[in-house]
């Protein structure tokens, strides 16, 4: 079973003794199913003071988190791309693949948390935000020819209908428990059906990136697919007023389930399986 951690290494609005800001490495597991517990996964923080930070340091505390889990990771996630050279090079040195991407759900829920509930609480606190890590927009490439869906549509699942997902028929796939991010039982959450008859090699196209949220972009008017750090795709031209309302209902339904979305694949509509299978978050990264 493959097994992904999350990775951050930056200062934290707290100072030490020399009035330098605090360095930390965070480091959790990414929840890959809808069974998975909160309490379940792996979790490792450590603070650096600002004189040791570097790609030896790192990698120590990568070997360390590593010796202390159950399982090692099989590749680490990571999306503050300042720090993108030093992380990369102190996973590689620990033997583990390192791929930047804004599919870190549960390592910015735990980033929040510890800004509200444990930095304030620690001596020389200084309230403050976080510089941005959001990369300026690029124009959305076009999906290759041979994998360009057939049809799409819309549709809503209640978020309580994910749990029977480890029973559903999904060629490949990845989720998370959606009461993880806030989400009731009864919360609508919207989604994006691709028909294809070549729906398994666009599966398996889709499978191979860091896939991290579904958007409408107004103008042009089009459905978007957000990868890895800074990549779109252009899934859908949306070249009439419907269907551009149709997509901004979407985007409304994403508001209301804490951003958590999802984009699956199918031969066609009477297909009983997926050929692919993703839950996603939009998160807010800037």
């Amino acid at each position: 079973m493959t097994t992904i951690w999350e990775l951050d290494f930056y200062s934290r609005p707290v100072l030490d003794d020399k009035q330098k800001k605090l360095w930390e490495v965070l480091i959790c597991e990414t929840p890959l199913d809808v069974s998975r517990q909160d309490d379940t996964l792996f979790r490792y923080s450590q603070f650096c003071s600002n004189t040791e930070v570097n790609s030896i340091w790192l990698k120590s505390a990568i070997d360390q988190a590593i010796s202390e889990a159950k399982q090692p990771p099989d590749r680490i996630r990571f999306f503050r791309r300042q720090m993108s050279n030093m992380i990369t090079r102190s996973c590689e040195e620990a033997g583990v693949p390192a791929y930047p991407s804004r599919r870190t759900m549960a390592l910015n829920q735990w980033i929040q948390e510890r800004m509200t509930q444990v930095y304030p609480a620690m001596p020389n606190y200084q309230a403050g935000n976080n510089p941005s890590v959001a990369l300026p927009g690029v124009p959305a490439q076009t999906l290759p020819d041979a994998l360009m869906g057939d049809r799409w549509a819309f549709v809503t699942l209640e978020a309580s209908a994910f749990a029977d997902m480890p029973e559903w028929d999904i060629g490949f796939s990845e989720a998370f428990p959606p009461e993880m991010f806030g989400l009731k039982p009864d919360t609508p959450v919207p989604g994006l059906i691709i028909f294809s008859s070549r729906a398994l090699p666009l599966a398996g196209w889709m499978s191979g990136l860091e896939l991290a949220f579904l958007r409408f972009n107004p103008a042009p008017a089009q459905l978007v697919l957000e990868t890895g750090a800074n990549d779109s795709w252009i899934l859908a031209n949306l070249p009439n007023s419907a269907l551009q309302q149709e997509a901004k209902g979407f985007e409304a339904k994403k508001e209301q389930s804490n951003q958590i979305h999802f984009l699956a694949i199918q031969s066609d509509p009477n297909s009983e399986s997926f050929a692919g299978f993703w839950l996603m978050q939009q998160l807010n990264l800037a």
